[in-house]
């Protein structure tokens, strides 16, 4: 999804690992992190909500905000709700 987003916006070159941060590595922006949300949630709808996710963030972890850190979001939103 992520590749997906960013070849949209022509940063298919940048390399992404789980410690790139997405605005100051991967250099996307606010509507690029929305465009990523609304692929999370047409995937995995409520189960995964990013809205939610970044609410519990201050401004500076939302800025400092990696791709490991996410894809951990993901995996544990996902095993809670197999469980469930």
């Amino acid at each position: 999804m992520l590749a997906a987003v960013l070849d949209e916006y022509g940063l298919d070159e940048a390399e992404v690992t789980m410690e790139s941060r997405f605005t100051e590595d991967i250099g996307l922006e606010s509507i690029d992190l929305v465009t990523l949300a609304g692929r999370l949630q047409d995937r995995w709808g409520e189960r995964v909500n990013f809205a939610e996710f970044l609410a519990g963030m201050d401004l500076d972890e939302i800025i400092g905000l990696t791709v490991g850190r996410l894809v951990g979001h993901v995996v544990d939103r996902l095993r809670t709700g197999e469980r469930g």
